[in-house]
């Protein structure tokens, strides 16, 4: 793995070339720039995932903050840049169907990464099916503070869908978390969580095991993504984006919780889009 370093903190970062890594991966999570955990000294690992504590959990599932750039529309499950199953997924690779009909990869990206002791940048070109794209993935730690940066250009000469999110995978409590949602943001009646007058968001009860939880969309407001989580061994976690996202769901189960700041957009012929997310790590 690739690491960044702090003061304070230490990354790990999955690294694309790496045999071992490219096990951790698959079709649904951007391989440049997959930050796989984040370690405090004192302590210890700071994040999780719907498999946690298994070490190898299935690449679907995954840990930590990994990114995603869509090959099928949410909720329709329309084909994205894919053409009878084949094509590439922006960030990952060409792909198509395997022996037992399920999508694969079968040419990964090729990356370039340059490095500095707190900062990793990820740059990769593809293009298939009359698409093609330009796509770069910074990552920056500073002291406590983790900026996860994307830039992507249509460098085709067909609009390109633009169907991307983030699922970080946040540690509970004793199976619960809080989180304050910002003003203006809600959330319809639901069986999983409650929203309090302050706009604290918590669990209505402790998921049993890792099938047992719960989905659900926020109603967005007017402003960009900015919560703070509780933590069970910080002061808690901070995560902002910079854009007001399109959708914005929720999910959790018994050992991890995700907010998922969505972009749906679609980038004309020479077009580029830049975003940001920024995990605040307390004490």
């Amino acid at each position: 793995m690739l690491t960044l370093a702090s003061n304070s903190l230490r990354a790990e970062v999955l690294d694309p070339a790496d045999a071992a890594d490219r096990a951790r991966l698959g079709t649904r999570y951007c391989w440049g720039g997959y930050v796989w955990q984040v370690h405090d000294p004192a302590a210890g690992p700071l994040l999780t995932g719907p498999e946690w504590p298994v070490d190898r959990p299935t690449p679907f599932n995954g840990q930590g903050l990994p990114e995603s750039f869509r090959h099928a529309e949410f909720g329709t499950g329309r084909p994205l840049i894919l053409e009878e199953r084949r094509g590439f997924i922006i960030g990952i690779g060409e792909v198509g169907p395997n022996m037992a009909g399920e999508l694969a990869v079968t040419t990964p990206c090729t990356w370039s990464v340059t490095r500095t002791p707190d900062t990793l940048e990820f740059c990769t070109a593809q293009a298939g099916n009359g698409y093609a794209c330009q796509l770069t993935r910074h990552l920056a730690l500073r002291d406590r503070t983790l900026v996860s940066a994307t830039r992507i250009t249509n460098t085709g000469g067909r609009p390109l869908p633009l169907h991307w999110f983030a699922h970080p995978f946040f540690a509970l409590t004793d199976r619960l978390l809080t989180c304050d949602l910002p003003a203006g943001w809600g959330m319809a009646e639901n069986v999983g969580y409650a929203l309090d007058a302050t706009n604290r968001l918590s669990f209505k009860r402790r998921f049993l095991h890792r099938d047992d939880g719960h989905f659900e969309q926020l109603q967005i407001g007017a402003s960009p993504l900015h919560c703070t989580l509780s933590h069970p061994t910080l002061t808690g976690v901070v995560f902002s984006t910079d854009f007001v996202p399109d959708l914005c769901p929720i999910w959790g189960n018994s050992n991890t919780w995700s907010i998922e700041p969505y972009i749906q957009s679609e980038l004309t012929p020479g077009a580029t889009r830049s975003w940001a997310l920024t995990y605040g790590f307390g004490a």
